[in-house]
């Protein structure tokens, strides 16, 4: 199983780039997204950068892996890395709602 790290972007080479997550530096291809800036934030898979990613995006990954490591760990106490999930509705995506609002045809 590959899971994407998001990682922070400490210096730029070309395109490599020595990024960090919150357990460990390495050097990152950035062949699929191009040239960045020190500062960025990367989703990284099996040692390159797949996508681009805001801070938030970033730390709301960085929470999802901590909330599934804790519970790889038997702890149950994570709610509070989801709080942006936490009492709202789910919502569908924009490209499915139109396939719920019609009427199927028996």
């Amino acid at each position: 199983m590959c899971i994407g790290v998001p990682m922070q972007v400490l210096s730029v080479s070309g395109l490599t780039a020595r990024c960090r997550s919150r357990t460990a530096e390495q050097v990152i291809d950035l062949s699929l997204v191009g040239e960045v800036a020190p500062g960025t934030w990367l989703m990284v898979f099996l040692g390159a950068a797949r996508e681009v990613l805001t801070e938030e995006a970033a730390r709301q990954s960085a929470d999802a892996i901590e909330a599934l490591e804790m519970a790889m760990r038997g702890e149950t106490d994570f709610e509070h890395l989801f709080a942006d999930l936490i009492d709202r509705e789910p919502t569908l995506p924009d490209f499915l709602q139109p396939a719920v609002a019609k009427p199927s045809n028996p």
